[in-house]
Parts: structure tokens; sequence; C-alpha cells
């Protein structure tokens, strides 16, 4: 029997903003490069591996508001997702220390302009990154969404947290032209239409949980669903149907349904 993979903890955050056509929010994505050996080519929302030095921030709780009460392994999901953001999309969910509004998009501009390229390359910490700055990491701004665990016997398997948040006001994101080649403010209704019209690479996570975001109006009311709403862990389990295959998940996930059709996994 195959050896089972560990999944590596990771974490993704859904920006939202209210778009200009009525009723549908939008939501920043991007395409990852071909090269990489996860979901290449495929349209993703931002995020990352949690890191050794999220949870160095996590010893320094100065650096962070909203981690009440949270124990480590939560807190390093929600500090993973931000930096992984900054890192990916350049847009900083962080508030100048002492101050209760998030930080101005001409200032994250000045910090990604001086640090981002360096963060993703590892010649910076993002603890130095928030220390040199007066920053303070939006722990409170993130909501659960999603949780997500790669099937066993897949080679590469991660452990998946997925957060809501609203986009800081002007704060546009742009992908790095590393890791990934583009980077779109898209309704959830057209990158599912450009999954079913080949447009777009869709991973199943993303449809599901594109799917269910496209189903709120507003960034509030798809913050206020979700806040407070208990979230089931998701592992979907492969099964082979008449030559085709299925994937098999929690219906109480909220998924519309338990049993997929499928044609690759990513």
């Amino acid at each position: 029997m195959a050896e089972i993979v560990a999944p590596r903890p990771a974490s993704t955050i859904l920006l939202l903003r209210d778009g200009a056509a009525a009723k549908e929010i939008e939501v920043f994505m991007m395409v990852r490069h071909y090269e990489i050996d996860f979901n290449s080519g495929a349209l993703v929302f931002p995020g990352g591996s949690v890191d050794k030095g999220d949870k160095e921030i996590i010893a320094n709780p100065q650096l962070y508001s909203g981690g009440e009460g949270l124990d480590e392994a939560t807190l390093s999901f929600r500090i993973a997702a931000i930096r992984e953001t900054f890192e990916e999309s350049g847009i900083l969910l962080a508030r100048p220390k002492g101050s209760k509004a998030l930080v101005d998009a001409k200032t994250a501009s000045a910090i990604e302009a001086a640090h981002r390229a360096d963060l993703c390359d590892g010649k910076i910490s993002f603890l130095k990154v928030l220390t040199d700055n007066g920053m303070v990491l939006a722990l409170d701004e993130l909501v659960p969404y999603a949780h997500w665990i790669t099937p066993e016997g897949m080679p590469k398997r991660f452990d998946t947290w997925f957060f809501l948040a609203a986009a800081p006001p002007e704060q546009v994101g742009a992908h790095d032209g590393k890791e990934s080649t583009d980077s779109i403010w898209v309704s959830p209704r057209e990158a599912l239409e450009g999954g079913e019209s080949g447009r777009f690479k869709l991973p199943f996570p993303t449809t599901r949980n594109l799917i269910k975001l496209g189903k709120q109006g507003s960034v509030k009311a798809a913050l206020d669903d979700s806040r407070g709403k208990p979230v089931v862990t998701v592992m979907p389990v492969m099964t082979r149907n008449d030559g085709g295959r299925q994937l098999r998940i929690p219906l109480e996930a909220g998924y519309d349904g338990d049993v997929f059709e499928v044609g690759a996994l990513g």
C-alpha cells in the first residue's frame, strides 16, 4: 500500500468587493504559472503554505489584532493567509499601529514596492516588514469560510482554510509575474462561465466555493452569512462509476450536494 502523504497546512483568502453590476460581488483571482507543480495554469484565490515565520509572529501579539482566544494552529492559518495574500497580490490586510482603520492604499503600495519582492525571495521576513512599517495584522477582518483537505492518495496534499475578507479600500492588487501570470477581479458567475467555456481552468474546490459565493449579492451579505457559522471539513473521496470519476463530499458542508462528476481534481 502506498504511503499516505501528510497534508501541508495552507491558507487562502477570497478578497471581496462589490461589483458594478447590481447584486454581484467580485473576488480577486490569479492564474497560476504553468510550471507550478500544483494547480498549474489554474484560476485560484491567493494563498499558500503556512511557514515557520508565521509562528514567529504568533510570539509577538502586538503584531496582530483579533487573535484573542485562538490557539497557535488557528493563528498560524490566519497569519499565513494575510502574508501569502500580500506576497501574491500586494494587498495588505493590516492597520497602522494604534489605528482602527485599515492601511490606506498609498501606504500599502509603498510597503509593497519596498518589500514584496524581497519577501517572496526569502530575503526579508514578514515579521520585519510589519515591525519596520509599524503595521498590525488585521486577523479580525478574516471570516472562516471553508476547510478543504486534499484527498488521500494524491502526491501533494494540503490542509487548507479558506477565509472571506472585504478588500481594503482602493487596494486593487496585482499578480507577481512568477508564481502567477495574470490576475483579475471577477464575479463568481463570470468565473464559472469561464470554467465551462474553457477560458479558465478551475480546480474542483474553487468551483464549489465560487458557486457558494455567487449566492450572495454583496460583500456585507457574504460576510454576515458566514460569520459565526460552523465550517464543515471537506476531504473529497474519489470513486469510479461507469468509466467516469465522482467526488463525494459531506452534504452538510453546504455545497448543494454530496456527489459530483469530475474530470480531474486540478
